[in-house]
């Protein structure tokens, strides 16, 4: 299934993520550090959520109190509700 969520307090303004049976099939990411984001999406690709989810959460970005990589978390917990 495919789900859309629009990040908050980043430079990305959306996240395209496939998750099928549990596992991140896909992620495109729009706006961002483009360079780190494909990086990103490459590397969650074939990973189970819960997994993402404990390697990404609560990172930060500079003083910011949230990141690309937590949010994409954020996103991954609303979709395993």
């Amino acid at each position: 299934m495919t789900y859309e969520f629009t990040p908050r307090g980043v430079c990305s303004r959306q996240m395209i993520i496939n998750v099928e049976d549990g596992i991140v099939k896909d992620l495109q990411v729009v706006g961002g550090c483009h360079g780190n984001l494909q990086g990103i999406s490459a590397l969650v690709k074939g990973m189970k959520v819960e997994d993402v989810i404990a390697r990404l959460d609560g990172i930060r970005c500079g003083a910011k109190p949230t990141s690309c990589p937590d949010q994409l978390a954020k996103a991954l917990k609303e979709i395993a509700k």
